[in-house]
């Protein structure tokens, strides 16, 4: 981990893996650390964009509400990252990665498909990037 992550996590100093595995405070304060993140999903069996976007509606969605930050404008936000996979269909090693820029409120979402060239959507929306 970079250095700025360790001391981030300097709570969680001494407690072992099995222990961090099970902690939720861990993983949270993992995910918010202030540094630049991404994620690299690489799909393993054939999927549908639009059956995509619906899990990520659906956890984001729920998520949110369940937090009371689901408001109009998070529902729109929402919506267009849908619409972003919507069209896409993910053979098997179709790659989808997300970045996180550092002490940023936007994210952005690269879509790496077999033959075509990437698409990038940024989300602006800072509970949605949440």
């Amino acid at each position: 981990l970079e250095p700025e992550v360790v001391g981030h996590l300097d709570q969680f100093k001494g407690k072992s893996a099995k222990e961090l595995e099970d902690n939720e405070e861990f993983f949270n304060a993992l995910i918010s650390a202030p540094v630049e993140k991404f994620i690299r999903l690489v799909v393993i069996k054939e999927i549908k964009g639009a059956q995509y976007g619906v899990q990520i509606e659906t956890a984001v969605r729920d998520r949110l509400a369940a937090e009371d930050k689901y408001e109009e404008e998070e529902e729109e936000a929402l919506e267009k990252v849908i619409e972003f996979f919507q069209s896409k269909y993910f053979k098997k090693l179709s790659v989808i990665t997300y970045h996180f820029p550092a002490n940023s409120a936007t994210a952005e979402i690269v879509v790496s498909l077999e033959g075509k060239e990437d698409s990038k959507y940024v989300i602006e929306n800072a509970n949605v990037v949440e």
